[in-house]
Order: C-alpha cells, then structure tokens, then sequence
C-alpha cells in the first residue's frame, strides 16, 4: 500500500530536496522577508512552543528559536531527510539548542496532542495529497486558549497565490513548454506550489479541520535575486528541475535557453526583481 505522500516524499528526498539544499543560500536570501513576518507572529502570539510545517532547511524555525530565544522551543518538521540533514547543520553552527528538527509528514505522524502554541509554514504546506487529514492532525496539536492571551493556538502560513499572480515564478516553465508542452499544466487541486491559490477552498479545508477564526489576506512581497543566480533560478527550481532523463542534451540546451530569455524582462541593474503574490493564512484553534 502506498504512502499518502509517497509522491511529494520520492521528489523532497531525491533531487527536489538536493537542489534545495544546494541552493540554499539563494533562496535564504529570496524568502528572507518571509522568514521574518512569521518569526515575528511567534513573538506576537507571546508563543513558547513553535512547530513550523515543511520547514526545509530551517530558515524559519532557526529565525524563530532565535527570536524566541531560551524563553520558547522550536520544533522544524519536514517530508525530506535531505533538507533536514541540513536544518540540523545549520542550528547546530548557530549554537541554538531550543530548536529540534523531525523527518516526518505532518500529514499522518505522531504530534503531541494540545502542546503547540503557534505553528507556521512558508511556503510548506501546499503538498499535502488530503490537506483536510493534514490540518486536522495539526489541529489536535494545537494548546488550548488558556495557553495564551488571546483564544487558543495561533496558525499563520504563507502560501503562494495563483499563476497568474506570479509570472515570475512560471517565465521559465511556459518558455520552455514550447519544447515539452505537458511542463504548462496545471491541476488547481493537486499538492504543489499552487495548491492553496483559491482562498475560499482554503477557508473550506481549515474549517474543516476544526481550525476558527480564518483569514486569508493577499501578501505582495518584493523580492530580488542577483543576476549572477538567475541561471540556476530559471533551469533547475521547479518543474525544471525534474525534467525527463531521455531528454537528449541538444534538447536539454535549447529548454535551458529558453528558459534564461524568459527572465531578460526582469533583469535591471543586476537583479531580477520582481512581486511575490501570496496568502497570509490566519487563523485560531479557539
């Protein structure tokens, strides 16, 4: 019997989650405003134990625990043993012993029941196969309101809008569909960056799961990355990254060069810049 991330799992511990670590430093830098909007909703919601889901390499759970510092606990939990090899590197180099990272699907693993006072994702929970089964493990993991000020466990994710909000993310992928057609479809419902695009289906799964108190607020970031990454940015993140292996290399070549031409627009005194359109998820297990 399969899985029920079994897909998500073989990409995050294979070459998806190798290129991530690869290019960490990249994408530190790319989602670094991010990192800080959820780290400072874990001091808002005067938070002592902080789960955040897909964590990767442990930027947003490092930037928690140190926000928090010995004051709260961090817990970093992500599909990939890859991307946790790393997160464990990175917190052991920063010295910080209030954190501690999970290789395990948030979906379906054991949480401790009504222990967590804020949980958080960036960009890591589009991926569930059933988000409902996923946000309903979660909310059982959830501490209650007497925990806090305010009305139960904090929830406060980041996920990104629709394609059509976000050309940037997708320039290269639909230049280069012109050499593989299938890289330009899209499923609105299946795990992947899109996942959450539609609000009110949002709204749905977590009321559904027994979370209160949703809203969905459109999050326009501006971002940059330097000229010198755009190479690797449009070539191997995303569907780019896990092209066919009989492609031949003529074929590969001329993909990866359409792919570049289609960043040239963005590119202005040595940055791509560009609008990351995304949701602020809140909401309260109250």
């Amino acid at each position: 019997m399969s899985e029920p991330n079994e897909a998500q799992s073989a990409l995050w511990n294979k070459r998806g989650g190798e290129i991530w670590v690869e290019q960490q430093p990249m994408l530190d830098r790319l989602f670094q405003p991010f990192e800080r909007i959820l780290a400072e909703a874990v001091e808002a919601a005067g938070a002592r134990s902080v789960l955040d889901i897909g964590c990767g390499a442990g930027a947003t759970t490092l930037a928690a625990a140190q926000r928090l510092g010995a004051l709260g606990r961090c817990v970093g939990l992500d599909i990939s043993a890859t991307m946790i090899e790393a997160a464990r590197r990175r917190a052991e180099a920063a010295g910080l012993v209030n954190i501690r990272f999970r290789v395990a699907d948030a979906q379906t693993c054991d949480l401790e029941p009504a222990h967590f006072d804020a949980i958080v994702s960036r960009f890591g929970v589009m991926f569930f196969a059933d988000p409902r089964a996923a946000f309903a493990n979660l909310r059982r993991a959830a501490a209650p309101g007497c925990r806090l000020p305010a009305a139960g466990c904090r929830l406060t994710l980041i996920a990104w809008r629709s394609p059509a909000d976000n050309p940037f993310m997708l320039a290269g992928e639909r230049a280069a569909s012109a050499f593989l057609p299938e890289l330009a479809a899209f499923d609105p419902t299946a795990p992947g960056r899109f996942a959450f695009a539609d609000a009110e289906r949002v709204r749905g799964i977590l009321a559904a799961a027994g979370w209160a108190q949703i809203e969905t607020t459109p999050l326009d970031v501006a971002c940059a990355l330097r000229e010198q990454e755009l190479d690797v940015y449009a070539t191997r993140m995303g569907k780019l990254g896990q092209l066919p292996p009989h492609l031949d290399e003529a074929t590969r070549a001329q993909i990866d060069e359409a792919a570049r031409r289609a960043y040239d627009p963005y590119v202005e005194a040595g940055e791509a810049r560009f609008s990351a359109a995304c949701w602020r998820i809140e909401a309260r297990a109250g």
